[in-house]
């Protein structure tokens, strides 16, 4: 049986990508809400969706970060993350900047999202959760190079005890 994870990531620049890695059903993750869903939840407010990110995680086994040009910048993502590690998520990030979007198009490499969520004793999330970066020169590589090891990646995933 495949693990239960729950993705992060930047919706509306990445879910394209993002749906490439489900696809590959190496794991299990939370049904991606379509834009009109999305915008149901995001209408009821921060609370509404603070409560879907909780109720998504809550019997995950890892949370894993998808890793976008612009994921570092986005709140949720933040949120996301630190919810993770006060909750004792095992984390991991996963670069998907090289997999093409629905136009043929792969992205720039973006900021570790983990460096940005601080620690209350000092330091960041990035100091302990692992990054992959998959290898190859064209989207097809980097697709197969992350079907051949997600579930390394993210048995590898930060334990926090």
């Amino acid at each position: 049986m495949a693990k239960s994870v729950f993705y992060s990531f930047h919706y509306d620049r990445d879910a394209w990508r993002v749906q490439q890695v489900i696809q590959m059903g190496a794991l299990e993750g939370q049904t991606i809400l379509n834009a009109q869903k999305w915008e149901e939840v995001k209408r009821q407010g921060d609370a509404a969706i603070k409560k879907w990110i909780a109720d998504q995680m809550a019997y995950k086994s890892a949370v894993v970060v998808l890793i976008g040009a612009q994921t570092a910048s986005r709140p949720w993502v933040r949120h996301e993350i630190a919810y993770a590690w006060d909750n004792h998520k095992p984390l991991v990030g996963i670069r998907i900047h090289g997999l093409a979007d629905r136009n043929g198009y792969t992205d720039s490499f973006g900021e570790n999202p983990f460096s940005r969520v601080s620690l209350k004793g000092g330091g960041t999330v990035g100091d302990y959760v692992p990054v992959y970066n998959p290898s190859g020169s064209n989207s097809q590589a980097v697709y197969a190079d992350i079907k051949a090891n997600i579930t390394t990646w993210v048995d590898n995933a930060y334990k926090r005890s």
